[in-house]
C-alpha cells in the first residue's frame, strides 16, 4: 500500500500479521473446541454407557491372547495330560527312569576312586544332575496337578473370550489392547466434557488477549497512515496539478473497518478532477489519461521519499499526448537526477527525453519467434522519433520534428 511504504509501516506491519495470526489461531482453537463440546454433550450419554461396558469387562493387559493360548491348552487337555505323564514317568516314575539310572552311575562311580580324576568331578556332576531332573520332574507334576485342578475352567475362559470377542465386534476392533485404548479416549474425552468450561473460558481468554495486542499494533499503523494520508494527499495534489490537472482535488481517506490481515482501516483515494465536482474514489472517475498522470505523480512521489536505486515506468503515459506528455516526460527527467528510469513509451514526447533508447521489436525465423533489443544509434534515434511522429512513412519534415524533439 502507497500510504505504509511512505509511513515507514513496514515493520509495524511485520509485527501486525504476527499478531494477528496469533488472533485467528487462537480464534480458531476457540472455535473448534466449541464445536467438540456441542458434539460431545450429545453423544455424553451414550459415551457414558460405552465406558461403563468397557470398564464392567475389567480387562487388562494382553489378557485375550493369554486367555486364548490357554483356551488351547485345555481343549487338548488329554494328548497334554498323557505327555506329562510320560515326561514325569520317564523322569522319576518308572522302574527305569533318569532318577534312578543316575543312582545307578553314581554308584558305579564310586568303584572308580583313582580312575577318575578330581578335576572331571563326575560324582558331584551326576549329583547336581539329579538333582535338576528331579526338579524339572517336580514342575512337570505341579502343571499336571493344576491342569485337574479346576474342570470347568474351559467354561470360563470361553465365557470370558466370548465377551471380549463381542465387545470388539460391537466396536470394530481387533483385539482386547484395543479395547484399552478405546476405554482409555473415551475416559479422556469424558474429562475434556467434565473440564470443558475452564478450558473454553480459558481459550477464550487467549484470543481475548491476542485481539488486544493485534488490535494494539493496528491502532498504531491506523494512527500513522491517517499522519501520513494528510500530507499525501496535499503531496500528490501539488506534484500532479502541473499535469494539466490545475482543478485536482485530492483526499486519501482512512476510514475504520473491520480486523482483517492488513489493520482495521479501509483506505480510499478520493479525487475530484474539475470544480464543484464532487470528491469520488479514482476508479469511478478517472479516464485513462487522468489515471496515467496520477500515477506518475504517485510513483514520483514514491521514488522521491523511498531513496529508489531504479524505477520502471510502464507505458504510464498512455492516454495522454501533447504538452501533457511534455510535461510527464520532463517529470520523468526530473526523477532520473537522483535515481534511474527504464520508460516503456510509444509517444515520442517522452522518449527524446532519454539519455538512451532502445528498441524492443520481434523477429521470425522457421521455427519460433524472437523478442529482440537494441540500443540506437543518435541516427537511428532520430528515425525512431520519426516514425513516431509521422508513422511507417518518415520524411524530411518528420525527421526534423524529431530532431528539435531531442535537441529540446
Amino acid at each position: 500500500m502507497v500510504i505504509d511504504t511512505l509511513a515507514g509501516n513496514e515493520h509495524r506491519l511485520k509485527e501486525y500479521s504476527s499478531r494477528y495470526n496469533s488472533l485467528r489461531d487462537a480464534v480458531r482453537r476457540l472455535k473448534a473446541m466449541r464445536q467438540r463440546v456441542e458434539k460431545s454433550k450429545e453423544d455424553e450419554e451414550f459415551t457414558r454407557y460405552q465406558l461403563e461396558q468397557l470398564e464392567e469387562l475389567a480387562l487388562s493387559q494382553g489378557e485375550q491372547e493369554e486367555l486364548e493360548n490357554e483356551r488351547e491348552v485345555l481343549t487338548n487337555l488329554t494328548a497334554i495330560k498323557n505327555a506329562l505323564d510320560r515326561a514325569i514317568a520317564s523322569l522319576t516314575g518308572n522302574d527305569t527312569n533318569a532318577v534312578d539310572l543316575i543312582d545307578t552311575a553314581i554308584d558305579a562311580c564310586d568303584e572308580l576312586d583313582g580312575v577318575l580324576s578330581e578335576e572331571d568331578d563326575v560324582p558331584s556332576r551326576l549329583e547336581s544332575a539329579k538333582i535338576e531332573i528331579s526338579d524339572i520332574a517336580s514342575s512337570l507334576e505341579n502343571v499336571n496337578e493344576r491342569l485337574a485342578a479346576d474342570p470347568g475352567r474351559l467354561e470360563a475362559v470361553e465365557e470370558r473370550l466370548n465377551s471380549i470377542y463381542s465387545l470388539c465386534h460391537k466396536h470394530h476392533l481387533n483385539n482386547g489392547d484395543e479395547l484399552l485404548i478405546l476405554r482409555d479416549n473415551l475416559r479422556a474425552k469424558l474429562r475434556e466434557l467434565d473440564n470443558s468450561d475452564d478450558m473454553v473460558a480459558e481459550l477464550e481468554k487467549e484470543a481475548r488477549r491476542a485481539k488486544a495486542l493485534a488490535k494494539e499494533t493496528a491502532v498504531e499503523i491506523s494512527n500513522s497512515r491517517k499522519e501520513e494520508a494528510k500530507k499525501f494527499s496535499a503531496h500528490l495534489r501539488d506534484t500532479a496539478m502541473p499535469l494539466g490537472m490545475k482543478n485536482l482535488q485530492v483526499d486519501v481517506v482512512v476510514e475504520p473497518a473491520d480486523m482483517g490481515p492488513t489493520g482495521i482501516d479501509s483506505v480510499q483515494f478520493m479525487v475530484a478532477f474539475n470544480k464543484n465536482q464532487n470528491l469520488m474514489p479514482v476508479g469511478a472517475t478517472a479516464s485513462g489519461g487522468e489515471i496515467s498522470r496520477l500515477m506518475l505523480s504517485i510513483k514520483t512521489i514514491i521514488a522521491s521519499r523511498m531513496s529508489l536505486p531504479s524505477i520502471l515506468f510502464d507505458e504510464i503515459d498512455t492516454g495522454v499526448s501533447g504538452d501533457v506528455a511534455n510535461r510527464m516526460a520532463l517529470m520523468m527527467r526530473e526523477i532520473s537526477k537522483s535515481i534511474q528510469v527504464t520508460t516503456i513509451t510509444h509517444l515520442p514526447q517522452v522518449a527524446a527525453k532519454g539519455d538512451t533508447q532502445y528498441r524492443v521489436y520481434k523477429e521470425d525465423d522457421d521455427h519460433a519467434t524472437h523478442t529482440r533489443i537494441i540500443q540506437l544509434t543518435p541516427e537511428q534515434r532520430v528515425n525512431a522519433i520519426a516514425e513516431m511522429l509521422g508513422g511507417a512513412t518518415v520524411d524530411d519534415a518528420a525527421r526534423q520534428a524529431a530532431i528539435s524533439l531531442l535537441n529540446s
